[in-house]
């Protein structure tokens, strides 16, 4: 079982004195603890499809929108993929006891400035059952353990992928609860968990703004929001109109349930005559339903676009759905994305290297593309091997959390007898 202690406080126990172990354990072991979570999870594949279906089929994943039932939904491709990202997290250097800086005090002192895990880290997390295999392939390199508690409604398949883990560590030798999963209980479980001083270093949410106000009104413990991403696309005067057709399309359609899709379209007025029909037309064929600004319904032709609401410029729709506005030029653009964006993902189509890199430095935000779209924000992409969530806060970490945002520093001081004066 995932689930080894009764309690919260003593599950975060459990994982405060695997963390002890873990942080000193040598790479090779980390390694082979990685090497073996990827084959047990191809090798059970099955098991984990058959986890997953009755999640699927239970009745509390009833009600959830399309979007967040791709994201609980698994499939043989997909448990490959978590195979793959758990084996590239192992090929990465690891950063613990990495040095970052080394000097000769005046005093003669040696000072060596050290990489550290943080300890144990807390991650709360909606619907994804791959976040449980992605976190725990970081935390176990990075030298921290885990506390995870995920969707009622993905029980099932978080049980059985954070049970191949333990297996895995204890295989290599390492402990066990250095990665628990919590039942995924009600609202005061989750109060607990984000109040545990001392046992939890860190706590990541996961999900929308609702968990994030929810955490925000009782922890006490480190919290890094892995927030919602309300991103946009700008398409500029200066843009190649296909190129930017085709950003835009897949910035949308392409996994729509996503924190790096794109919410809202921006399309400046110079362009906006010969580009709104015809991205409008392909949008709706794909199924996008549209809402926008007078200036795009009026352009929008036979497109059916209801009219957007203030509130639709602020809203994580992560589904099928966007909302669209001519701007004009790229300042209008920038405070735009600047006012109603979550500091997420942004993207700019432009020809024009000098509005580019004004879009660039005036957009407040974790990524922002020139030519590309913001479906690439992701630690696995990045290079990080997998990701924990994309933090847009400022300090600590910023955009994929992956292993070294999920590890701190000490100073270490080598003397022959120094003593101050």
């Amino acid at each position: 079982m995932a689930v080894t202690a009764t309690t919260v406080a003593e599950t975060c126990a459990a994982a405060k004195r695997a963390a002890r172990t873990l942080g000193s354990a040598p790479t090779e072991a980390k390694n082979a603890a990685l090497e073996a979570t990827a084959r047990l999870l191809e090798e059970r594949t099955a098991e984990i499809l058959e986890a997953n279906a009755a999640d699927l089929a239970d009745e509390r994943a009833a009600g959830l929108s399309a979007a967040l039932k791709d994201r609980l939904t698994l499939t043989p491709e997909r448990v490959a993929a978590m195979a793959e990202g758990v084996r590239a997290v192992a090929a990465l250097a690891d950063p613990v006891g990495e040095e970052l800086e080394r000097k000769t005090l005046e005093s003669g002192i040696d000072l060596r400035k050290l990489r550290v895990p943080l300890g144990v880290i807390a991650v709360v997390y909606e619907a994804r059952p791959n976040v449980t295999i992605d976190c725990a392939a970081l935390t176990i390199k990075s030298g921290n353990a885990i506390v995870l508690r995920g969707s009622s409604y993905a029980e099932r398949s978080n049980g059985a992928l954070a049970a191949i883990v333990r297996e895995a560590l204890a295989e290599a030798g390492l402990p066990e609860d250095a990665v628990v999963l919590l039942a995924g209980g009600g609202h005061e479980e989750l109060a607990e968990l984000a109040t545990q001083e001392g046992l939890v270093d860190l706590l990541i949410p996961r999900g929308g703004e609702g968990l994030k106000e929810a955490i925000k009104a009782v922890a006490t413990v480190p919290v890094m929001y892995a927030a919602a991403g309300n991103c946009h696309v700008y398409v500029d005067a200066g843009a190649d109109l296909e190129m930017a057709r085709q950003i835009a399309i897949n910035a949308k359609v392409q996994r729509p349930g996503v924190c790096n899709a794109a919410e809202t379209l921006l399309i400046d007025a110079a362009v906006a005559p010969e580009f709104v029909p015809a991205i409008l037309g392909e949008l709706a064929a794909a199924g996008v339903e549209l809402v926008g600004d007078e200036r795009v319904r009026e352009l929008a032709g036979e497109v059916e676009v209801g009219a957007a609401t203030a509130e639709d410029w602020d809203r994580e729709y992560l589904e099928l759905k966007l909302a669209v506005a001519v701007v004009d030029g790229v300042e209008e653009a920038i405070e735009h994305v600047n006012a109603h964006g979550t500091g997420h993902s942004e993207a700019i189509v432009s020809g024009d290297a000098e509005a580019a890199e004004e879009f660039v430095a005036g957009v407040d935000a974790a990524a922002v593309y020139v030519n590309a779209s913001t479906r690439f924000t992701d630690g696995f992409l990045y290079g990080m091997g997998a990701e924990i969530g994309n933090s847009t806060q400022k300090l600590h970490a910023r955009g994929p959390i992956g292993m070294r945002e999920l590890t701190t520093f000490k100073y270490v001081a080598h003397g022959d007898g120094q003593v101050r004066g």
